[in-house]
């Protein structure tokens, strides 16, 4: 039987277009931009909670058996391409540190790098396929994003992000279109993730990430070995949009692929923390620099937002808060930045999670979700403070850090990178190795490769 003709044709069509050097400069900047960023908070996230035992289950779920994948910040060790994808894309996103499309309300990266960097250290992979195949990955993931018009009720960086990883395998192999179409079909099959674990705070979040990247190279290799798949992934009546988006209009994004390059607009984190925090965080820190406000003198915080922020970070804090759950409750944040000035790798500790003063401190900040009608906005927001002398004070949040539109300086971005690399356990003098590298990854014929050889 043969369906009508599915969208994921015409994403198919678009990602096996894409040549590196015929990309406007502002996309190829971008793109190189943002995957520093993520092989940099991949190292970070050697350290991050769980990551040890993340790295032993998937040496226990693959006999010990050793692979061609790397996993970043752990030198020598070697886990076959799946599993290699699934404990990179964890480590990129255990500790909210990632890129992330806010229209689109996604990681792109963290599931699309992963499962890059598993495949080409299967067969040497040219840098230009490379970079080319992370443009494809990024553009399916924010297409299927920007089209779902409704409140999230899967977790989108997993159920889109494994799209986005298969488009992206496909560019890299310069696959026939039939094979790529297969490949979504069964990521179609294998697609997963829900809300549930964001809202109770749970490190499964990132193992739904994890679970998207290496389940995409087992779809992309089914598609390989000629195996069957639905071919309604995208728009069939129980495909994707369907099934996991509420009130999808696709096909104006769609009719937009190859004119928005959807890397331009991927957003920086400069907090290891919810995107949805990050303005608030620097309206704290606002607040704090201008009108010296401290945690003694400050009597109540709201932070007025749209209610995508309300639903992703407004929980109030509880004992025994995990650390997932911390890095999305922006009172606690907010306490943290008030007592420390600020919010860093080494913020999410055991004895920072129960502090009373933190605690007590938090109970004083509060979201409010105001009516802006776009559900998936995060600005424009304030800052309302009452000082214990009675005093009003307010910061207006019209873009957010980090943005497009105020993005991190080049030194902003080495030093998150530096301290990434700290709190992984490498040598911060690999950053500029690191960054020369991925500046002229085009020229390199092999990605893996060099990489190994400037991680270690």
């Amino acid at each position: 039987m043969t369906l009508t003709r599915d969208p994921a044709v015409r994403l198919v069509d678009h990602a096996l277009s894409i040549e590196w050097e015929a990309l406007p400069p502002s996309a190829r900047t971008a793109t190189q931009a943002f995957l520093f960023d993520t092989l940099a908070v991949g190292v970070a996230g050697h350290g991050a909670p769980h990551a040890s035992e993340v790295r032993a289950l998937a040496q226990l779920w693959t006999g010990q058996a050793a692979g061609e994948g790397m996993v970043l910040g752990a030198a020598g060790m070697r886990l076959p391409a799946p599993y290699a994808a699934y404990v990179n894309a964890y480590q990129i996103h255990a500790q909210e540190y990632d890129c992330v499309h806010e229209a689109a309300v996604a990681h792109p990266m963290a599931t699309v790098c992963a499962a890059l960097l598993a495949e080409a250290e299967r067969r040497p992979a040219s840098g230009a396929d490379f970079l080319a195949a992370v443009v494809a990955g990024i553009d399916v993931v924010a297409t299927l994003g920007v089209a779902a018009k409704g409140p999230l009720k899967f977790f989108r960086p997993a159920t889109a992000g494994i799209f986005g990883c298969v488009a992206a395998l496909a560019r890299l192999r310069r696959v026939q279109p039939e094979v790529a179409r297969r490949a979504f079909g069964h990521a179609l099959a294998l697609a997963s993730g829900t809300m549930q674990s964001h809202i109770e705070g749970k490190p499964t979040l990132a193992l739904q990430v994890a679970a998207a990247a290496r389940s995409a190279v087992e779809a992309f290799d089914l598609a390989r070995a000629a195996i069957p798949s639905p071919e309604g992934a995208i728009g069939g009546p129980f495909g994707y949009m369907a099934l996991f988006e509420n009130d999808p209009v696709l096909e104006p994004e769609l009719d937009r692929l190859g004119i928005v390059w959807r890397a331009e607009e991927v957003s920086w984190k400069p907090f290891p923390t919810g995107r949805a925090a990050q303005g608030g965080i620097v309206a704290f820190k606002t607040l704090m620099a201008q009108h010296s406000v401290t945690a003694d003198n400050l009597a109540a915080l709201e932070y007025h937002a749209p209610p995508l922020i309300h639903r992703l970070v407004g929980r109030r804090p509880q004992p025994e808060m995990t650390v997932a759950y911390a890095r999305l409750c922006f009172a606690w944040l907010g306490a943290v930045v008030l007592r420390e000035g600020d919010v860093d790798l080494g913020a999410f500790t055991p004895a920072q999670l129960n502090a009373p003063k933190l605690m007590a401190l938090a109970e004083r900040i509060t979201v409010i979700a105001d009516d802006n009608p776009d559900l998936a906005a995060f600005v424009p927001a304030f800052a309302l403070a009452r000082l214990m002398d009675g005093t009003m004070l307010r910061v207006d949040v019209k873009q957010q850090f980090g943005s497009p539109e105020w993005p991190l300086t080049l030194d902003e971005q080495l030093e998150k990178a530096r301290r990434c690399f700290t709190f992984g356990g490498l040598e911060e003098g690999l950053v500029p190795q690191l960054h020369a590298l991925v500046m002229r990854l085009n020229a390199i014929n092999d990605v893996a490769g060099s990489l190994a050889r400037t991680l270690g």
